[in-house]
């Protein structure tokens, strides 16, 4: 799920603590906005926003958790609506609901830990790529050198 790639250069201590601070925005703002999806989004896109000037290794890694947590939304979004369903109307608990928020709360988890390695070895200047998102975030985000 995650590699370890080298950049061109070793990033600078301002450089690998600003790429660090993007993942843990997204983990801020979890904390933050626990019950609503988007909320996670809103954090990552306005650090990203605020970064996307910055140098490649800071975009890079911004681009990268804006991504996953693009993917988060639609996972959680789902599965926050179809609780409300529930909750709200006449519809039941079924196992195909058992099924999705399981799989949800995995996907969760796992990003959840991926972040976390990827704030601490970003933080120490250490390029990580995840899977998908990498491949993804090479496409998008490209070197002005």
């Amino acid at each position: 799920m995650i590699h370890i790639t080298n950049f061109n250069y070793k990033p600078g201590e301002h450089e690998a603590e600003k790429a660090s601070n993007s993942y843990l925005m997204s983990l801020i703002a979890l904390i933050a906005g626990l019950p609503l999806p988007i909320i996670n989004l809103i954090a990552t896109l306005i650090f990203y926003i605020g970064n996307r000037k910055g140098t490649y290794f800071v975009r890079w890694h911004c681009t990268q958790a804006l991504l996953s947590q693009l993917s988060m939304l639609f996972v959680n979004s789902f599965g926050f609506w179809w609780t409300i369903s529930i909750l709200f109307t006449s519809e039941t608990i079924t196992n195909k609901y058992i099924a999705y928020i399981i799989a949800a709360i995995i996907f969760n988890l796992t990003e959840f830990i991926a972040t976390i390695y990827t704030a601490i070895q970003t933080r120490k200047g250490i390029h990580i790529e995840w899977w998908f998102y990498g491949n993804l975030t090479n496409l998008i985000c490209k070197s002005e050198s």
